[in-house]
């Protein structure tokens, strides 16, 4: 099988380097000094430091028409900021053979008429409605994945050429591949988390506690299903691994950038400097927006991702935003 994973970060590496054990892949990327370093260092050091690229592995900065060629699964491993560009690229060239992306997040409203902006798939169908696509999330950082450590993962498409090219291309001894059909849950899923991740490190920042902690993921896991379930998605997606499983690891997971954000916050760190300090994308910091403003729209409630939109935009403090959610009137669950 001919793989083409496109963009050159953390967790397209790794997915990189797994499947390249078993199948011709190329990992592309747009930064032509970014690709010659990997091939004199042996290793992605911008962003996979101490982990070796296999000899077998491929890597390119060709124009698309010629990565394309003879693929049987394009992978893209970009930010939700690139996607709507690359895919506009793809478009045209990409035919019927499966696609994929990687990103988690909801993309920042392109005009002030739009009430918030849109899932990938959303944005897929904005830009290439006829295309063969689909997701795989999950709970899953690039460093563990890429050190051949048990993961889990989901692949969801409406699709079953995608599902099941997916599961070809990654499923092995290291690497579990679920299918599921429920593309909007599992976006979903993978995009709330981030937003509840900055919640949680907030929480621990703040040295809060352990029972804070579960509270505070617990009624996280709700809101996201509210949501999702307002946008058509099944509500027992959310008990799974893009949905609880992906949110118990970023939410606690210290490799996780978006808990890192939390943290860092709790600490007085102002937000600028923290995102100078991170050197990769936390996506949950330009969704969060997009997630309320979603909710919104759709009359969903969210006094979680409601209060870490507070933080980030400097309307309350952390302590301010503990209080408002501890005062809310009693609720049945």
């Amino acid at each position: 099988m001919k793989l083409l994973v496109v963009g050159a970060g953390a967790w397209g590496t790794a997915l990189a380097v797994q499947a390249c054990q078993r199948h011709d892949v190329t990992l592309w990327a747009r930064d032509a000094a970014l690709i010659q370093s990997m091939q004199q260092q042996g290793e992605n050091q911008r962003y996979l430091p101490g982990r070796a690229m296999p000899s077998a592995l491929q890597l390119s900065h060709a124009p698309f028409n010629q990565a394309l060629l003879h693929v049987d699964l394009t992978v893209l491993a970009v930010p939700m900021a690139s996607l709507r560009s690359v895919l506009q690229a793809l478009a045209p060239l990409q035919k019927q053979q499966p696609l994929a992306w990687l990103c988690k997040g909801f993309e920042a409203a392109q005009s002030s008429s739009q009430a918030g902006g849109l899932l990938a798939h959303e944005v897929q169908t904005d830009v290439a409605p006829g295309m063969l696509a689909g997701v795989l999330s999950g709970p899953s950082f690039a460093q563990e994945v890429a050190g051949g450590l048990p993961a889990a993962l989901v692949a969801a498409s409406a699709h079953a050429s995608v599902r099941d090219a997916l599961v070809q291309a990654f499923h092995g001894d290291n690497l579990r591949i679920y299918a599921n059909e429920d593309v909007v849950g599992v976006e979903v899923g993978g995009a709330v988390k981030n937003v509840m991740a900055i919640a949680t490190g907030l929480c621990d920042g703040m040295q809060l506690g352990m029972n804070a902690r579960a509270a505070l993921i617990t009624r996280g896991l709700a809101e996201m299903t509210r949501l999702g379930v307002a946008m058509g998605a099944r509500a027992d997606t959310f008990m799974g691994l893009s949905g609880l499983g992906d949110l118990v690891l970023t939410a606690t997971g210290d490799l996780s950038r978006n808990r890192q954000v939390g943290l860092a916050l709790a600490q007085g760190q102002s937000l600028q400097h923290i995102l100078q300090s991170l050197g990769h994308v936390a996506e949950g910091v330009y969704s969060a927006q997009t997630v309320v403003a979603r909710a919104a729209q759709l009359g969903v409630d969210m006094p979680i991702a409601q209060a870490v939109v507070a933080v980030l935009q400097g309307q309350t403090s952390a302590q301010q935003a503990v209080a408002a959610l501890m005062g809310r009137g009693a609720k049945g669950e």
